[in-house]
Parts: structure tokens; C-alpha cells; sequence
């Protein structure tokens, strides 16, 4: 299964926000340097945050289009009985 376009988008917002708080957290920026990675950093946030409401929303609809769809756990019952014994 191909990924998705906006999965790798927010893996390389998650990537480049957490590379920007290693950079910050060095204590090697200046002033100035530190506030325009703020700002980037906030940006980053923002994207992810929106990146993942849409996939919440899709979610949403995809349960939503089967009155009778039921989240269910991956374990499949049967299996962890066979180990048991």
C-alpha cells in the first residue's frame, strides 16, 4: 500500500519541528535565531495539528458511512485462547 501524501507531510513537519527543538534547546542560537525558529516551529505545529484533524475527519466519515461499524481491538479472541492452552 502506497503512502499517503499527507502522511509523509506530517512525518517531515514531525521531523523538522523536532530537529528545530534540538537546535533551540542547544542554547547556540542567537536572539535572533531563536526567534525566527520559534516562529517556524509554531508554524510546523499549527501544519501538524491540521494534518491530523483531517485524518480524524476522515475517520469520522469513514465510520460514519457504516451505521453498524464497530471499532474492534486487533487481538482476534480466538488466537489468545490457542496460546493459553
Amino acid at each position: 500500500m502506497a503512502r499517503k501524501p499527507e502522511a509523509t507531510d506530517l512525518e517531515s513537519s514531525l521531523q523538522s519541528l523536532e530537529s528545530l527543538v534540538e537546535r533551540m534547546e542547544s542554547g547556540e542560537l542567537s536572539l535572533e535565531e531563536s526567534l525566527k525558529a520559534f516562529e517556524e516551529g509554531v508554524r510546523l505545529t499549527r501544519q501538524c495539528q491540521q494534518s491530523l484533524q483531517q485524518a480524524e475527519q476522515k475517520v469520522r466519515v469513514l465510520m460514519e458511512q457504516s451505521e453498524e461499524a464497530e471499532p474492534e481491538p486487533f487481538d482476534n479472541p480466538d488466537e489468545s485462547d490457542a496460546d493459553e492452552g
